[in-house]
């Protein structure tokens, strides 16, 4: 079983992805897509909070897993 994802604003979440290698390429009002190297990419709406579905799709998007995300989230 996968551990339980975070509560964690839309802007946590673009710096925890910055740290695992992700940028920002554009902004559609308030959601933002990220890009990695490899061409992988995620959109993450700058919302206070994440639904835990909400953070799962953005991670899956991303193709890391929720034990990565935890790591680069502690910094």
């Amino acid at each position: 079983m996968s551990p339980r994802v975070p509560v964690v604003s839309g802007t946590e979440t673009i710096m925890a992805l910055g740290r695992a290698g992700f940028v920002k390429v554009s902004q559609k009002g308030s959601h933002v897509k990220v890009r990695r190297k490899d061409g992988r990419q995620a959109i993450v709406p700058l919302h206070d909070e994440l639904a835990p579905g909400t953070l799962r799709s953005i991670l899956r998007q991303a193709g890391i897993s929720v034990d990565e995300f935890l790591r680069v989230l502690k910094g």
